[in-house]
């Protein structure tokens, strides 16, 4: 088994990652990165030349950002049931990468008081917070999980962001996120991660 090493550091969305490696069940080394120093440094940049975390090195390959890692570590653990068969996957990384693209990008926009006028709408990938906000509602609503009625990666990024939206209040409080969050978030898994966690602070 290939060595694995998780770079993370406190109070991050590196949270995601150690939450997804909980699920896998894999043994993993920590490396904690300080931000603004040893994450601008040589040796990390190396790892991921934005200097930001997470990233997870697992023997000669190396990924970054959490959507991306979330796939690859339900590729790379097969026993661990976090992935569609292939042939199911549309729906997966359909809503994963929704919320890593279209939903950010209209949180992050938000949060810096940028507006889109209505006619240019039809121009930005999300349209409107509204808008995205609307599509996941329903996106929660229609099964058990995100992408079907077992838990997947999808489930960690996706629900990650809802739960990090409803507790900052970036993501509008609604009972279909309530309730998807408040079952994702009695996981074992998760529960595990949030005590690992605050050994970090």
């Amino acid at each position: 088994m290939s060595a694995l090493t998780f770079y993370t550091s406190p109070g991050t969305r590196a949270r995601i990652v150690r939450w997804m490696l909980e699920e896998t069940g894999a043994a993993y080394d920590i490396n904690v990165v300080e931000a603004g120093t040893t994450s601008q440094e040589g040796a990390y940049l190396e790892i991921n030349p934005m200097g930001k975390v997470p990233a997870i090195v697992h023997g000669d390959t190396v990924v970054t950002e959490a959507a991306a890692i979330c796939l690859y570590l339900a590729d790379a653990f097969p026993e661990a049931n976090l992935a569609p068969s292939l042939g199911q996957r549309g729906s997966y990384y359909r809503w994963l990468m929704f919320t890593a693209g279209p939903l950010e990008a209209a949180i992050t926009d938000k949060m810096l008081g940028i507006e889109i006028p209505t006619e240019l709408q039809a121009t930005i990938g999300y349209g409107s917070l509204g808008r995205v906000t609307d599509v996941l509602e329903k996106a929660v609503m229609k099964q058990s999980y995100i992408a079907g009625d077992a838990f997947t990666a999808a489930d960690v990024y996706v629900g990650s962001q809802i739960g990090f939206g409803l507790q900052f209040g970036t993501i509008e409080s609604r009972p279909a996120f309530e309730n998807y969050w408040e079952k994702l978030c009695q996981r074992s898994a998760y529960v595990r991660t949030q005590e690992l966690e605050a050994t970090l602070q």
